[in-house]
């Protein structure tokens, strides 16, 4: 057997389990108890099926998916309609989800350690702390240190939400029952989209293509890409089942209504004690700031591809970039801000770009540039079955984002 070597895959379950992720699969636990485990182990899938689509891209042509979408539209019509909407759902999009990011890692913080003094309250420090953390790293430059600094954090959002699921004892034969027996109640339609889109998100298969391009630079290489992906994907959503199962656990048919991250934390307290509630500040925290500096290193590659802009993660464009993302989503957290028209716009782009870059990816991938490392039939169906469910997340995205749904 080869050896491990834990890497870009692992940005990509740092990105994807964030605050959001935490909230949407506590609310699908909390409504419908362990009915809807199947739609993340389907999203498991999925990812998984993108995601190895998107690191064999950067390993074998050594550029991200920014750079081969530069390269396929030669004519400056499509090529700007493209960067476009890269542009706009990447960047604006990220900026805009930024700030939710650090806001759920500082409730993570506020829950482990409560008595902030009142100043400190009044200016959200924890917010603002977290924001630097995420700057000093990003600044540094260096992808073997932002590498072990999410490895880590993915290690400590792991072990939190286990003690967490642990702690509030899940029943483990509706949990297995919910995993492995498809359905929807009345009403969870939209629960079910929801779970599988914050798995299966456009800027992660920028980050990884672009990540697995810098750190493996040979063909002979794609085996290690392939054990990492198949380890720390997985990982992902083993937290987010993990996450689900507890709150069907604590809050299923209970008749407790959780409000946001915050809400989430205090109501395990009185239930199970301030261990529960301890733990899952540790993993609210771990899974803020992680997501915290992959938003803003994802929107970086990106455009850095599209744009065609030359230079490593040292350069000023892709700092300027970063920057913009994370001070951008700073100030929504630190003021408290709730940008309602900008997420709006987010929605609205991300909704159109998902479906189109997972069209890209499936047009890059059976390119003459890969050569023998070009999709199969079987990759191809697979692909075209996911594009399906992306076109579908999409049109949701939409409807929901001009109040349709």
């Amino acid at each position: 057997m080869g050896k491990l070597n834990i890497g870009p895959a692992t940005m990509v379950t740092a990105a994807f389990i964030g605050p959001g992720t935490v909230i949407t699969a506590s609310l699908a636990g909390a409504n419908y108890g362990y009915a809807l485990l199947w739609a993340l182990l389907f999203s498991v899938c999925a990812s998984i099926i993108l995601q190895e689509m998107a690191a064999r891209l950067g390993v074998v042509t050594q550029r991200g998916l920014g750079e081969n979408i530069r390269e396929t539209f030669q004519r400056p019509l499509p090529r700007w309609c493209a960067m476009a909407l890269v542009v706009s759902a990447i960047f604006i999009g990220n900026a805009a989800y930024q700030g939710g990011n650090i806001a759920g890692a500082a409730v993570g913080v506020t829950a482990l350690f409560r008595d902030w003094p009142g100043a400190a309250a009044a200016f959200n420090l924890p917010a603002i702390l977290i924001t630097i953390i995420a700057f000093a790293l990003l600044w540094s430059g260096s992808y073997r240190l932002i590498e072990r600094a999410l490895v880590f954090l993915v290690a400590l959002m792991s072990l939190a939400f286990l003690a967490t699921f642990i702690v509030t004892r899940p029943d483990l034969g509706d949990l297995l029952r919910g995993l492995l027996v498809p359905g929807i109640p009345d009403g969870a339609a939209l629960t079910v989209i929801a779970l599988i889109g914050t798995t299966v998100v456009p800027y992660n298969l920028f980050l990884h293509s672009a990540s697995a391009s810098q750190k493996w630079k040979h063909r002979d290489q794609l085996p290690e890409a392939r054990r990492d992906l198949l380890v720390s994907i997985p990982l992902g959503g083993l937290i987010s089942i993990a996450i689900a199962s507890t709150a069907a656990s604590a809050f299923f048919q209970r008749q407790i209504d959780i409000q946001g991250a915050s809400g989430l934390a205090a109501s395990l307290e009185p239930l199970f004690g301030s261990g529960a509630a301890a733990f899952l500040g540790i993993g609210l925290f771990a899974a803020g700031i992680s997501s915290a500096l992959t938003a803003p290193l994802a929107a970086a590659y990106a455009l850095r591809g599209v744009l065609g802009l030359a230079g490593g993660m040292r350069s000023p464009g892709f700092r300027l970039t970063w920057l913009a993302v994370l001070l951008s989503g700073g100030t929504i957290a630190t003021l408290g801000v709730r940008p309602v028209e900008v997420i709006w716009f987010a929605q609205v782009a991300n909704g159109l770009l998902l479906p189109i870059v997972t069209a890209f990816l499936l047009w890059e991938m059976n390119t003459d540039r890969l050569g023998e490392h070009r999709n199969n039939r079987l990759q191809n169906l697979l692909g075209c079955l996911v594009l399906l469910i992306t076109v579908l997340l999409g049109g949701r995205s939409l409807l929901s984002a001009f109040g349709a749904l």
